[in-house]
């Protein structure tokens, strides 16, 4: 059996932000990281980002074995012992722990048919495997027209491909955005080169040759050379609720980043925590909560009792266009646009009861403290009051 101070269940960018956590306040003791990918921790931005616009593939590791971490990779815990502070994997070994962090992230969500031979977006090899098809391949079908479909998609599109977007919505991100910039974003896509279907369901995923044949709800077909799909993730909570932790949509931890089991902590995709600008509690899945909460839950294994408030934000690149964006984004919201140029440059700000919950940075940089503190504000907001208030 080995036998850790910190036990780190999971291997992405909140695993390796705990780690550096706990070395800002314990050089010395003894991290074990057990993954079932069988790569060491990476970013994950740069896999729908960066690396389709050259930048090469080793700046995506995050050298977290140079902290002093045992990895043990492409294995899976199967089972946890609270009382005896025991891990057990899918090779049958154990691993005793004196704090654990759950960083357990989610799983890609599938489609509601046998869809062999689909790319679920979400890791390294995903890329790898979806970049060597697109090397010598040229139809593709993206399936899913939010963060992670939008991306990929642009993606494709920016290397040549031909591309069709599967979006269930009415258009590219329309949960996420107003109705009219998400009319405007579909039809830019478009002015791209990509055929964009919006309302429209995948019901199929046949091999067909060395390709695929995607059916459509409606009785359209698609040809393809590979289908892709980015519906979003389900986190993974099993081990959370089998020692009986309250986990309805993440698992549900405190301030300091505590799951109701002694010395059990969880952190990144799959945790819920209270978040006090919005007085709600959330489960954020991008990059700045995973690197934000990994490192505090690593301070927090390592007696730190600093609770974490922080209001995490995310940001995407679409084609030439770009934001950042923080709080609760959901277009179902009332909304007050501030253009500073329409569609190209300005600030989306979401309201319940007069109270700022969201601000969507459209082509703004830098603004991100200063929705954050919008945010924090008890209100009411009007347009008037709003206007300019970030834009200047």
């Amino acid at each position: 059996m080995s036998s850790y101070d910190y036990l780190i269940i999971g291997g992405g960018m909140t695993a390796d932000a705990a780690v550096h956590g706990i070395r800002e306040l314990d050089t010395s003791g003894t991290i074990g990281l057990i993954s079932s990918d069988p790569d060491p921790p990476y970013s994950r931005p740069p896999l729908s980002k960066a690396l389709w616009k050259g930048d090469p593939e080793t700046s995506v590791w995050k050298g977290t074995e140079s902290l002093g971490v045992e990895l043990q990779l492409g294995r899976t815990a199967t089972s946890i012992d609270p009382a005896s502070h025991v891990v057990k994997d899918d090779q049958g070994e154990e691993h005793e722990y004196r704090s654990l962090l759950l960083a357990t992230g989610g799983a890609p969500r599938a489609l509601p048919f046998p869809a062999d031979g689909v790319i679920y977006y979400r890791t390294f090899r995903d890329y790898r495997a979806l970049r060597e098809l697109s090397d010598h391949r040229e139809r593709f079908v993206v399936l899913g027209g939010g963060f992670i479909g939008s991306e990929v998609t642009a993606a494709l599109r920016m290397n040549g491909k031909q591309v069709t977007a599967v979006v269930p919505e009415q258009g590219i991100c329309a949960r996420v955005f107003p109705a009219d910039l998400s009319r405007f974003v579909t039809d830019y896509y478009r002015e791209k080169g990509v055929d964009v279907r919006p309302d429209t369901l995948s019901s199929s995923v046949e091999r067909s040759g060395d390709g695929f044949t995607v059916g459509l709800k409606g009785g359209e077909s698609l040809e393809a050379d590979a289908v892709v799909a980015g519906l979003g993730i389900v986190p993974n909570v099993a081990l959370a609720t089998s020692m009986a932790i309250a986990a309805e949509d993440g698992i549900d931890v405190d301030d300091r980043l505590r799951t109701s089991v002694d010395g059990v902590f969880a952190a990144g995709d799959v945790a819920r925590f209270e978040n006090p600008a919005l007085g709600i509690r959330l489960r954020v899945e991008h990059e700045d909560n995973a690197l934000t909460m990994g490192k505090a839950a690593g301070r927090s294994m390592a007696g730190d009792e600093t609770p974490y408030t922080h209001l995490p934000f995310f940001y995407s690149d679409l084609f030439d266009l770009g934001y950042d964006a923080v709080g609760l984004l959901d277009s179902r919201l009332e909304t007050f646009t501030d253009w500073a140029e329409p569609n190209r440059q300005g600030v989306i700000y979401y309201l319940d009861k007069g109270r700022v919950r969201g601000a969507l940075l459209w082509n703004v940089w830098g603004k991100v403290d200063d929705a954050r503190a919008l945010i924090a504000e008890p209100g009411p907001h009007s347009r008037d009051s709003l206007r300019g208030r970030i834009t200047g």
